[in-house]
């Protein structure tokens, strides 16, 4: 289908803050820092806003500090992700000074308009090896208690723990009048089901359509509750995944090329980044039967009403 109108993006989880956005990749430099390209070529395809995830305290202060260097285009959350919780015990001072840190944080951010969420914060059973069940619930709780104290909507994570996550969230919940939203997600249309009636939103990216179960799930999304996002350096749409067959007419992505051979104005492969979120948006309207435009204006009504990101809505 041509694009008729401009369509525009906020790209809810994008990890900004990633080496691999500066040309180093597991310490080492392989190319020339490409963040300003990164970011431009994303704005060129329509995407307007990002939310930069912050997933412990100092990928938090970075994220504030690109926030900072961008205003109004980039935002930043501030959290501990499920599987750095074990950083709470190992902090100097202690977990209640870590707290402390993260809110002292976020209420600065929030006041100057850098932090938009709390979090990336939740539970991650698939990945007890990096922070263990113990260690994940009790800090949940504590920041799902810093939250409402902040009142900001929150940036969730869930995997493989729905009943414990529910069982956290939904207590706090009714103290988070803009409730919040559970991103790059990959549960069951049951899971899905449940949240929606929580009030939260879903964030859809790569990763949330690589299986035909997915598939179904991401169809049964009310529009009403869908963000969109890339999880870049991440959960890239490939070949093999069952989204592969919903690209028909998607806008051509930008050349990619190995990192070994980086060109400046290329993509990287293996290297997810928010020019793709088109792709994410045609995905999820071919899926639907529904325009692009449709899937587009309902993302972002979505985003700036949760985060606000220097917008307003109707």
């Amino acid at each position: 289908m041509a694009e008729t109108t401009k369509l525009k993006y906020v790209d809810i989880g994008i990890n900004l803050g990633d080496p691999v956005f500066q040309g180093v990749y597991h310490g080492t430099r392989r190319h020339e820092n490409d963040f300003d390209n990164v970011l431009h070529r994303a704005i060129d395809a329509g995407c307007e806003k990002f939310m930069i995830t912050g997933s412990d305290l100092k990928e938090s202060n970075h994220a504030i500090d690109i926030a900072k260097a961008h205003p109004g285009v980039c935002y930043a959350t501030i959290g501990v992700h499920p599987c750095s919780a074990k950083q709470f015990d190992s902090f100097a001072g202690g977990p209640s000074a870590l707290l402390s840190a993260l809110g002292d944080l976020a209420k600065s951010a929030k006041d100057s308009g850098e932090a938009v969420a709390f979090g990336e914060i939740g539970l991650d059973y698939d990945r007890l090896f990096l922070s263990p069940k113990d260690q994940q619930l009790k800090y949940f709780e504590a920041q799902l208690e810093l939250a409402v104290e902040l009142q900001l909507p929150l940036f969730l994570h869930s995997r493989a723990a729905s009943e414990d996550f529910e069982r956290l969230l939904g207590a706090k919940l009714p103290q988070l009048p803009k409730k919040g939203l559970v991103h790059s997600f990959t549960g069951t249309l049951e899971e899905m089901r449940r949240l929606v009636e929580m009030g939260l939103d879903v964030g859809v990216n790569g990763c949330s359509m690589k299986t035909e179960e997915n598939i179904e799930v991401v169809r049964q999304i009310p529009l009403s509750h869908l963000q969109i996002e890339t999880d870049g350096p991440w959960c890239e749409m490939r070949p093999s995944h069952a989204s592969a067959k919903f690209l028909k007419n998607a806008p051509q992505l930008p050349k990619s090329v190995k990192k070994e051979k980086f060109v400046k104005g290329c993509m990287v492969k293996g290297r997810n980044e928010p020019v793709s979120i088109s792709h994410v948006a045609h995905a999820i309207a071919q899926i639907k039967g529904v325009d692009v435009e449709e899937v587009s204006e309902a993302a972002w009504r979505n985003s700036i009403k949760m985060f606000g990101l220097g917008e307003t809505v109707d």
